[in-house]
């Protein structure tokens, strides 16, 4: 089978987590996208009019009326609703959420099977905002009256009486607020640290939020009031108290835009979810998760701080221009053109610490909380957890050509056909088999290991206690491996993929038509395969959507697989000629390589970016054209 250069660069290492992707000259950039456990949205889904932030989860509201979210999707939260148009507003919870139709319908979904906090009470209308607690869900309509429903044991779903006058609405974890038309506020629920004691003088406000066990208020002079639970100083409002005009909380931290664009952010900052990024202009609304921080700018462009456990700040922006990725148990890593990698996701134990310098890199993989790296000088790079050994790297780093790791070992082929392997090796999955040569592609499973031979036959060894090491016959043809926990993957030349090992989820049940197949990734118990026409298919366990890929427009140049999500390197689609930095969208980042290109300096992506009047170069003739477009014409 002759492969297209397109997707060529995705043939050579499938590993247990990941499939690792060589940086070569004709490999196709694109933006990252992510489903199941972690979900990543590329860069283009981020212009955005609005945003909410839940426990490890995130929300934007597009100027089309579409939601779209990102992060922690355990209770596919995540997953919006097929009626996902014509939204007006969104809120989060600490795993559900809420969105507002333009129709005054409120829309629920996420973790909704216990308490009942996506059954909205009928009738289902007339509601012109909303607001979400832990388990519980708030609207406010448009007669002033508010409505409650869910989780109710402090009594956070009983409105006072009167229920009449209320102009806006807030939930915390188990506490809620309203603020009336006369500019006071009622609290009603959770009480144990005061959050419901409104301070004197109840006047005067013009707007509320809520933290977890902590409320806030706007008052008309621009100044915030804050009370109760203040371990972390989140009700400590930095002076000078004024220009503020909104304001959000999180967990323990607190967020106020004031009215010069700028974001002050105050309480516990163990995650930097207080660390406002530069250039802190420009913003006009603000989001407070548990850990993590979300803004959106006047020109709908996006940013997000703080903790990313979860990818609920999604990958480090601008997610565009990589040509590769894999993922690990809890983390993923990407890598760009320029030979740098970018990680994100879980990192207690350093697997998204890139060493320096960060440069130089041609492949990537990912297993249980370490990451790899393979330089063009042939040596490999190591870091994260190493319990086991398996970032010590062996004497001799030199001649590599891919790399790839299991759980908790890791492979690495070199130029003469050998292959070595180090780490966790209770299972053998180390010992690789005599004779040691005449490997061209390597994998690794959960405690086993995969190399495909020049002759196309593959070899398996460790642990083969649900048959994943019996490759089937004939054992010929084969161009690629991946191996999942106790399963295992080949690609055959004829673009079919044969699987083997256990198959409790179907993970072996490869979809039909088996064909036209170019590259393999597996999972814990769940598969994916890249097809010639830049499509994705994936297989088995999909209990947090693993296996539930995007609807895209077949433009996937790349598939990786972690634990329980799965990735994706899709490729961009043909530039606006405003889009200068070839994202997918015309938005704030076009700025900065905007005026790099009319100031001499830079590179347009492609042909057309920058040159927003079609005259043949980029000039001053083209900054009204990027203006309108910035700012939603043109």
């Amino acid at each position: 089978m002759r492969v297209s250069n397109r997707i060529a660069n995705v043939l050579s290492v499938c590993a247990a987590f990941t499939i690792v992707a060589a940086r070569d000259a004709n490999a196709q950039e694109g933006s990252i996208r992510a489903w199941g456990l972690q979900v990543v949205v590329p860069q283009s889904d981020l212009n955005l009019v609005g945003v909410a932030a839940g426990q490890y989860h995130s929300l934007g509201l597009k100027p089309d009326g579409s939601i779209v979210a990102w992060g922690r999707n355990d209770n596919h939260q995540c997953e919006v609703p097929e009626s996902k148009i014509s939204f007006v507003a969104v809120a989060a919870g600490r795993v559900h959420n809420v969105g507002l139709k333009s129709d005054g319908s409120i829309v629920a979904w996420g973790d909704c099977s216990v308490f009942g906090q996506c059954d909205v009470p009928e009738p289902n209308s007339e509601f012109v905002a909303v607001a979400a607690g832990a388990y519980y869900s708030l609207g406010l309509k448009a007669d002033g009256s508010i409505v409650a429903w869910g989780y109710n044991d402090f009594g956070q779903c009983d409105v006072p009486s009167p229920n009449t006058g209320f102009v806006a609405v807030a939930a915390g974890e188990y506490h809620s607020l309203g603020l009336k038309a006369d500019g006071s506020i009622v609290a009603w629920g959770h009480n144990v640290y005061g959050q419901c004691n409104v301070p004197e003088p109840n006047t005067d406000f013009v707007a509320v939020a809520a933290g977890d066990f902590h409320s806030l208020g706007l008052k008309s002079d621009g100044s915030i009031v804050a009370w109760t639970a203040n371990g972390a100083g989140q009700c400590d409002v930095p002076e000078p108290n004024s220009g503020f005009v909104s304001v959000a909380g999180g967990y323990e931290h607190s967020l106020g835009v004031k009215s010069d664009g700028s974001i002050v952010a105050w309480g516990d900052n163990s995650a930097g979810q207080c660390n406002v990024p530069a250039p802190n202009s420009g913003f006009v609304a603000v989001a407070g998760g548990r850990y993590h921080s979300l803004a959106v700018k006047f020109d709908g462009e996006s940013v997000a701080w703080g903790n990313n456990i979860y990818s609920q700040c999604n990958v480090p922006a601008p997610n565009n221009g990589f040509v590769a990725v894999a993922g690990g148990l809890n983390h993923s890593l990407g890598l760009k053109p320029n030979g740098s990698i970018v990680a994100w996701g879980y990192n207690g134990v350093g697997a998204c610490n890139v060493p320096a310098p960060n440069s130089g890199f041609v492949a990537v993989a990912a297993g249980e909380h370490f990451s790899l790296g393979l330089k063009d000088t042939g040596s490999i790079m190591a870091w994260g957890l190493n319990e086991y050994g398996q970032c010590d790297v062996p004497v001799r780093n030199n001649g590599f050509v891919a790399v790839a790791a299991g759980r908790f070992h890791a492979l690495g082929a070199k130029s003469d056909g050998s292959i070595v392997a180090w780490g966790y090796n209770d299972f053998g999955q180390c010992d690789v088999p005599e004779p040691n040569s005449g490997f061209v592609a390597v994998a690794g499973g959960w405690y086993h290991s995969l190399g495909v031979k020049s002759d196309g036959s593959i070899v398996a060894w460790g642990d083969n206690g649900k048959g994943q090491c019996d490759v089937p016959t004939p054992n010929s043809g084969f161009v690629a491996a991946a191996g999942g926990r106790e399963h295992s993957l080949g690609v055959k030349s004829d673009g079919s993929v044969v699987a083997w090992g256990w198959n409790a989820y179907g993970q072996c049940d490869v979809p039909a038509p088996n064909a036209g197949f170019v590259a393999v990734a597996a999972g814990n118990t769940h598969s994916l395969g890249l097809k010639s026409d830049g499509s994705i298919v994936a297989w088995g366990y999909s209990g947090y959507g693993q296996c539930n890929v995007p609807a895209t427009h077949h433009r996937f140049v790349a598939v990786a697989a972690g634990k329980h999500h799965s990735l994706g390197v899709e490729a961009l689609p043909p530039c606006q000629p405003s889009d200068v930095n070839c994202d997918g969208s015309v938005n704030g980042f076009d700025i900065d390589p905007f005026v790099e290109l009319l100031t001499g300096g830079g590179t347009p992506c492609s042909p057309c970016a920058g040159d927003v009047n079609a005259d043949g170069s980029v000039n001053s003739f083209d900054i009204d054209g990027l203006v309108i477009a910035l700012t939603g014409g043109g």
